[in-house]
């Protein structure tokens, strides 16, 4: 993450998986919808099986508007790879989800990321 001193956009998504899916919806997130979503340009700070819910799942990202959220966003459901390994699997596996979007300075982002990462 570059331009540590401006505002950045925290996007936090909190996501219902169907019963007895989320070790495998975890599994596909870590080998290949996370990776593909940085690869189109998200900054992915983390993301996993929820502590309190044993359906609920996390994925916490980061932007520096939202014009580029809803760019990037939208960019990951347009490729290729999207489209023919992961369209007709991962969004059948969704129950639901909620999305909040909160401003953050990029020192505390930064440090968040940095905390995440560690372990």
């Amino acid at each position: 993450m570059s331009s540590a001193g401006a505002s950045w956009l925290l996007e936090i998504r909190l996501f219902t998986v169907k019963p007895g899916l989320r070790p495998e919806f975890h599994r596909i997130s870590e080998e290949g919808t996370v990776p593909l979503m940085r690869e189109c340009g998200i900054t992915v700070l983390a993301g996993g099986p929820s502590l309190n819910d044993e359906d609920g799942y996390y994925l916490l990202r980061a932007f520096r508007s939202e014009q580029e959220r809803v760019e990037l966003s939208q960019s990951v459901y347009a490729t290729d790879v999207w489209l023919q390994k992961y369209e007709d699997l991962v969004p059948p596996m969704i129950a639901g989800y909620q999305t909040s979007v909160v401003p953050v300075p990029g020192p505390a982002l930064q440090e968040f990321a940095r905390s995440f990462a560690l372990g």
